[in-house]
């Protein structure tokens, strides 16, 4: 049986993103490069990596990133030519295929960070006051761990399939079946309310490649229903997994 027959029941639909421009910021994040640099033929690589595995686990997507991947390939394919071939553009002003994508890039990347301080900045004058307020007691510990997007665990799941392929060519292992519902009982009976391990830890079990994807879609329904959440001592670093203590019912958006 296909990893798709096994999940074609479980259609994953998180709120979580907020177009491809989030995503392709994440990649240059992750790399360590600037906007200006980017190189059109590794980020395409990587874009086309994260929508196939967002494919692979039934995640919903909306159209915008398949539109951007067809417009990663497409600049791919002209930074490929040399410049007397590359087809005319009618409205391009620059000889760099790159250049309309990294000022969109640069463009909303402002417009995120300003509403990001905005966000901030409002969060502070609600503690705000008329009167003099009682001190506030102030953290002494150390500041609280990054958080932990979508992104970060695709890019976490990624690496747990990949390992775990490269075992497999070892030998012939054949599919058990699985489902998210079995896979959900067994990682919160695993898992007591405060107990922290690493993500990786929740696939020292699996034995096929199938069981990898439904207890990973099992892990996303349980962040999505607040039974876990995530953290990571440093950015981009080792991710975590938290079963809470106390649940609630709002989405994953605050992983």
């Amino acid at each position: 049986m296909s990893d798709t027959d096994e999940t074609e029941e479980y259609k994953v639909r998180l709120d979580i993103f907020e177009g491809p421009l989030d995503l392709l910021l994440y990649l240059i994040k992750r790399d360590e490069i600037d906007i200006y640099s980017i190189s059109i033929e590794r980020i395409t690589k990587q874009y086309l990596e994260y929508i196939d595995t967002f494919k692979l686990l039934n995640i919903d997507l909306a159209s915008e990133f398949v539109v951007m991947a067809a417009n990663l390939m497409y600049i791919k394919s002209r930074t490929l030519l040399p410049k007397p071939e590359q087809p005319p553009e009618e409205d391009a002003e620059e000889d760099d295929p790159r250049w309309d994508l990294i000022r969109q890039l640069v463009e909303y990347k402002k417009f995120k960070d300003a509403a990001n301080y905005l966000g901030q900045r409002e969060l502070e004058q609600g503690e705000l006051f008329e009167h003099i307020p009682e001190a506030p007691k102030l953290p002494t510990g150390p500041p609280p761990p990054p958080n932990v997007n979508i992104f970060d665990l695709i890019r976490a799941f990624q690496n747990v399939l990949k390992r775990f392929q490269e075992e497999l060519e070892l030998g012939e292992i054949h599919d058990d079946p699985f489902t998210v519902s079995d896979k959900i009982d067994y990682l919160m009976e695993r898992f007591q309310p405060g107990t922290r391990m690493p993500f990786t830890s929740l696939f020292d079990k699996a034995s096929s490649r199938t069981e990898v994807i439904v207890t990973f879609l099992a892990m996303l329904e349980l962040i999505r229903l607040k039974q876990f959440r995530f953290e990571q001592k440093d950015p981009l670093g080792d991710i975590e997994v938290i079963r809470r203590e106390v649940t609630g019912n709002s989405g994953i958006a605050d992983v």
